[in-house]
């Protein structure tokens, strides 16, 4: 309910001191206002510079199809689950979840408290009226509509190349898009709490979410590997998003739709459960 009075009601000398008592929540429910501009502002940083933070990914991510596509022969099929696939239709949906979906994701999110606590203009997110789950939801939408602009950007210049990437299973597309694109959002706001520097987000970048990333069955299928190789592939959440966009596309998986889903979901649960907490206790932000 609002603390505000109805229009053309006057409020009481009581009222108004209710209303003004410290501690007295004005705005008792969501702030949708302060949501949404929190929001727009966290998607104009992004685009004021989408040369770099959209264009630049695009181009890499289609580069890497090109560049593995010639390497390998692109008529060179590949067999999941007993179906043979072209290698370039294969590896695009991993190539457009993982490294033009999920890696923006993450960039984006682990920026803003970061460059906010060297810069000294953390108090631009921490002064505004805005509820713990208020600031990690605008943190997080603004990673996944980066990811999403970068992803489909991807996806048409893909089929411009003229790789075949119709959705079977559109679900799919939109369930473990919408998961791991989360899931590296999530991990981004928390390396983005704990980095003093840039060196710490490089660091979690370089040797967290691109290995995982490239050894995720992105370029092979996990099916072919020796069995010691093939228990990482399935420890990695990186390959039950893979496995679960690629089905979307293509119909078939390296691993079960529904088990996939608990994975991936279990992990956002407990990823979006630490960063509330982190974010409500002030660590390494407020003090």
């Amino acid at each position: 309910m609002s603390s505000q009075p109805p229009i053309g009601q006057n409020t009481t000398g009581t009222q108004r001191a209710v209303m003004n008592a410290p501690g007295v929540p004005v705005i008792r429910n969501v702030n949708w206002g302060g949501l949404r501009t929190l929001y727009i502002k966290e998607v104009r940083r992004f685009f004021k510079v989408h040369l770099q933070t959209v264009w630049a990914p695009a181009i890499t991510t289609l580069l890497f199809l090109i560049v593995f596509s010639i390497a390998t022969g692109a008529k060179l099929p590949v067999h999941v689950g007993g179906v043979e696939i072209p290698f370039a239709e294969f590896i695009a949906p991993g190539l457009i979840i993982s490294q033009g979906m999920m890696g923006p994701a993450f960039a984006n999110a682990s920026f803003s408290l970061m460059v906010g606590k060297i810069q000294g203009t953390i108090v631009d997110y921490l002064q505004p009226p805005l509820s713990t789950m208020e600031l990690l939801a605008a943190l997080v939408g603004g990673a996944m509509t980066r990811a999403l602009v970068v992803g489909v950007v991807v996806w048409a210049a893909m089929m411009l190349y003229g790789v075949h990437l119709v959705p079977v299973h559109f679900w799919a597309v939109l369930w473990f898009g919408f998961m791991g694109t989360l899931f590296l959002a999530l991990l981004g706001v928390m390396t983005s709490i704990w980095a003093d520097k840039f060196d710490h987000a490089a660091a979690v970048t370089n040797f967290i979410v691109t290995p995982l990333g490239l050894l995720s069955g992105t370029f092979y299928s996990v099916d072919k590997l020796a069995p010691a190789f093939r228990a990482f592939s399935h420890a990695n959440p990186f390959f039950y998003i893979i496995s679960g966009f690629r089905y979307g596309f293509l119909g078939t998986a390296d691993s079960p739709i529904l088990v996939g889903s608990i994975v991936i979901f279990a992990i956002d649960a407990v990823l979006a459960v630490a960063c509330y907490l982190l974010l409500r206790s002030g660590w390494k932000i407020k003090n």
